[in-house]
Parts: C-alpha cells; sequence; structure tokens
C-alpha cells in the first residue's frame, strides 16, 4: 500500500515504486556504512590509548635506567 501523498490522487506505478525501493535500499547501505564507521573509530581511540600506554611505558623505563645510572654513579 502506498503512502497518501499531499496534493496527488494515491496510485502505484512501478518507476514510482522502483525509485522508493532504491532510496529504501540506500539508506540501509549509509545506515551500514555509518555503523561500521563509528565502530572503526571506537577501535582507532582504543588502539591509540594503548600506544600512548606503549609510549609512556618506554619512557618511564629509559627514565628509570637514567635514574639509577645516576645513582650508581653518585659515591
Amino acid at each position: 500500500m502506498a503512502e497518501k501523498r499531499y496534493g496527488f490522487e494515491q496510485f502505484d506505478c512501478a518507476p514510482a515504486l522502483r525509485l522508493e525501493a532504491h532510496e529504501r535500499v540506500a539508506k540501509l547501505h549509509i545506515d551500514s556504512l555509518n555503523r561500521r564507521l563509528d565502530k572503526t573509530e571506537e577501535i582507532m581511540e582504543r588502539m591509540e590509548k594503548r600506544l600512548w600506554l606503549t609510549v609512556y611505558g618506554v619512557v618511564g623505563v629509559i627514565l628509570a635506567q637514567a635514574f639509577q645510572g645516576l645513582l650508581n654513579a653518585a659515591p
């Protein structure tokens, strides 16, 4: 059953039905792509946090080794 359109009588025709079907399919594709993009952004944010934790860890180890070297060198 077709929707009632303002100013027009209600009737079904093949080109209009095909266009509406195409619009629905395109909307489904766009919604799916948006969901995938959101998931990808979440994954990238988690990876970025892990990367920064790794960088801070490496810097911490280097600073600890340097501090330990200074303590061993001091009398």
